[in-house]
């Protein structure tokens, strides 16, 4: 969170670390679970949540607690302070929520142009039927067996259990097994 670097004083940014870790983590693991739009997204990363969610909250919070003294010394336009310090202090959230609304609109159609562009060469999204199958298996490169997505432990794929624990194993070094 650049926004607030020399802004803000040293108890304001543990405030803005603590949410800025905290608040994303509970969009991506809470609220996109249960938010049918935001399932409908195909977000594998994350992208959402770490950066916009992140950012959209760092320049709030900076808007919040940007301290006057601090504010003086890095910009140009006198009266600068957050909204903790009084005064004019909430003309600067609505400033910052003016910038982050700004940002979200360029990214939006942006991004939408660059996904027309390329969709025009390339397709942007698998078939059903290769969705279906998988991404890693359509590519043959199904490296990991994630039993709480979904995947039972198949015996004919990956042998029976007791018979790993059974077999004797030799081993020389310091590796041994006993």
């Amino acid at each position: 969170m650049i926004y607030f670097s020399g802004l803000v004083q040293g108890w304001a940014a543990i405030i803005m670390g603590i949410l800025s870790g905290s608040v994303p983590w509970f969009t991506m693991m809470i609220v996109h679970k249960r938010w049918t739009l935001l399932q409908k997204i195909d977000d594998t990363l994350g992208v959402f949540h770490t950066h916009a969610v992140a950012g959209l909250l760092g320049g709030v919070l900076t808007g919040l607690f940007a301290e006057p003294e601090l504010c003086a010394l890095f910009l140009p336009v006198t009266n600068s302070r957050g909204g903790v310090y009084g005064g004019s202090g909430g003309i600067q959230i609505l400033k910052q929520l003016a910038g982050g609304a700004f940002i979200i609109g360029w990214n939006v159609v942006v991004t939408s142009i660059i996904c027309v562009v390329i969709n025009f060469v390339i397709p942007l999204r698998m078939s059903e039927e290769q969705l279906l199958i998988g991404d890693d298996a359509v590519h043959g490169e199904e490296a990991y067996a994630l039993w709480g997505d979904g995947e039972k432990y198949d015996v004919t794929k990956h042998g029976d259990i007791t018979e790993h624990h059974m077999e004797t194993r030799t081993s020389t070094g310091a590796t041994q097994v006993m």
